[in-house]
């Protein structure tokens, strides 16, 4: 079993940057995928990025590319969103989430308790 818990969220002006971490533990040896998704309110969940553990490949959706990026440390078991150019369409709870092995693709079966974002103009 792996266990998530996010940090790195706040309050933002339009432009600026923050960077979310997301700390892994238990059973993390098991990880083959990392996921940061996103919800704003009245809004359905949306995937942001990920992050393969085997071979280190990303994925982004095309509202973010170019100004988020999604990294690993495996040593701390850490994955890390760093998001600049801030925009207030941005504003969300950013939860992350784990894909372990035997779980299909696009499903995860971890999930972190979630960090708001809010960015201002």
């Amino acid at each position: 079993q792996v266990q998530l818990v996010e940090s790195g969220g706040g309050n933002v002006q339009a432009g600026g940057s923050l960077r979310l971490s997301c700390a892994a533990s238990g059973s993390t040896n098991l990880i083959t995928a990392t996921g940061w998704y996103r919800q704003a309110p009245g809004k359905q969940r949306e995937l942001v990025a990920i992050i393969y553990w085997s071979g280190g490949s990303t994925y982004y959706a095309d509202s973010v590319k170019g100004r988020f990026s999604i990294s690993r440390d495996n040593a701390k078991n850490t994955v890390y969103l760093q998001m600049n150019s801030l925009k207030p369409e941005d504003t969300a709870v950013y939860y992350c989430a784990a894909r372990t092995v035997g779980v299909q693709s696009n499903e995860y079966d971890a999930w972190g308790q979630g960090t708001q974002v809010t960015v201002s103009s």
